[in-house]
């Protein structure tokens, strides 16, 4: 065939290009609008039904289906399925296809377009695309590398004092305020991260990370603070992000820090705030060391006179039990909404440490005390995918000494760490902790009960 006929190839990349561009794309539209009468694709006898004046549109699907196909596919190349004396043979994929009609202006040799490098990278960075999970685990851990210690953000949209009116600061309380800065950029001590409002001087937000050996271990636990305008007249004031949970005697649900040098709690005179010598540095450290301790049981006034009897150290074991299962709902409600500005911080944290959370729970679920050290496990078994061994003492490296199991623990402890291990699991999961082995485990488990 020649002329329009040349365009009627399964793909016009198949096209003569010797015979030019320009007469090519003119022949298309001769055929397309009907204007070659040697057209041997489009049906004179439809263009005349068509252009008859005064006449009804008529459509004649039975003979020549191919020319309303060529009709309306004005702007791409044309095709003729039928045509089967066509040495250029399409993909078989419909998908490669259409991915090669996208690109028909462009003048390149037939075969040409499924092959070029830069073809895959429009693919690939198409705008609105979602990253693959290996991206977003790296930019994670990216993220959470770089967090400072220490830093200031232009202000807060979720604090708790955010509609606190201050009025015009003074010069002496914005030069004190400063000064807390410097110390807390300074001093702060490991696992407490800060972030202090440029905007708003009066607003500081700061984060905790649960000590090992106690039933706060790697937890976050976030405080709100705010400067009054008689500051350091008066101590700052402190709202504890508790979620509706009091998991601590000094910790209430409501989010008041029952602290003495807060002034929320009595005390002797060393322990109260002294305007010349109190910090806000002073007061973070005060929570970590005196609030998230090993028996938070004992924080209760007058409870410590029974730290040594059988009685007081059940008690405080019991409290302990409540204590964790109350830090892993805190966790979750960290994971799903994050407080501004440490949403970085929350994922690559749970990130890094949602192993060590996972193993821990099923320690303790095995009838282990909270806040004992959970066993180490080798590096292969910990990235283990077969699912081998059913919990973290068949798989852990043997001990010398094993430590005692608890005896009449309360039966809902086990029953609800379960129900959280699992809400624990599927969101360390999404963030991208190793959690191969105890996705293994639950397959295996569901396996065995089918």
């Amino acid at each position: 065939m020649q002329g329009s006929g040349s365009a009627a190839s399964p793909s016009c990349r198949a096209a003569d290009y010797s015979a030019g561009w320009d007469s090519a794309q003119q022949q298309k539209r001769q055929r397309c609008q009907g204007s070659s009468s040697n057209d041997q694709v489009g049906s004179s006898t439809e263009n005349k039904s068509l252009e008859a004046p005064g006449s009804e549109l008529k459509f004649d699907y039975g003979k020549n289906e191919e020319e309303d196909y060529y009709f309306e596919d004005e702007d791409d190349g044309c095709y003729d399925e039928d045509d089967e004396g066509s040495d250029y043979e399409l993909e078989t994929a419909d998908y490669n296809q259409l991915l090669a009609d996208k690109f028909d202006h462009l003048d390149l040799p037939p075969g040409v377009e499924a092959t070029v490098p830069w073809l895959q990278k429009v693919e690939r960075d198409e705008p609105g695309k979602f990253k693959s999970m290996s991206e977003i685990e790296e930019e994670i851990a990216k993220k959470y590398n770089f967090f400072k210690q220490f830093d200031t953000v232009e202000d807060f949209i979720d604090h708790k004092y955010a509609k606190n009116y201050v009025g015009n600061a003074r010069k002496e309380w914005a030069k004190r305020i400063q000064h807390e800065w410097s110390l807390l950029e300074k001093d702060l001590p490991a696992l407490i991260y800060v972030r202090a409002s440029e905007n708003r001087m009066d607003l500081l937000r700061a984060v905790m990370i649960g000590p090992q050996g106690t039933p706060y271990h790697d937890g976050l636990f976030f405080f709100d603070a705010h400067f009054p305008p008689s500051y350091p007249a008066i101590p700052p004031v402190v709202h504890y992000h508790a979620g509706g949970l009091r998991l601590n005697p000094n910790l209430y649900a409501c989010g008041k820090v029952c602290l003495s040098l807060l002034g929320t709690w009595q005390g002797q005179s060393c322990e109260k705030w002294n305007p010349a010598q109190s910090t806000m540095l002073q007061v973070l450290i005060s929570i970590q060391a005196l609030v998230l301790n090993e028996k938070p049981f004992y924080n209760e006034p007058g409870y410590e006179r029974n730290a040594n009897s059988a009685e007081g150290l059940a008690n405080a074991l019991d409290y302990n039990d409540t204590a964790f299962q109350y830090s892993c709902r805190t966790m979750l409600y960290s994971l799903r909404k994050p407080p501004q500005h440490f949403e970085d911080l929350v994922a690559g944290h749970f990130r890094e440490r949602g192993h060590a959370i996972l193993a821990a729970c099923k320690y303790y679920m095995e009838g282990h005390e909270v806040g004992s050290k959970v066993p180490e496990e080798d590096e292969d078994t910990k990235g283990c995918q077969n699912g081998e061994g059913s919990s973290s003492s068949t798989t852990a490296k043997p001990q010398q000494n094993k430590p005692a199991l608890r005896t009449n623990r309360n039966a809902s402890f086990k029953t609800n760490l379960e129900v959280l291990f699992e809400e624990l699991l599927m969101e360390f999961n999404v963030k991208g902790a190793n959690t191969a082995r105890f996705r293994a485990e639950k397959l295996k488990n569901k396996l065995a009960a089918a």
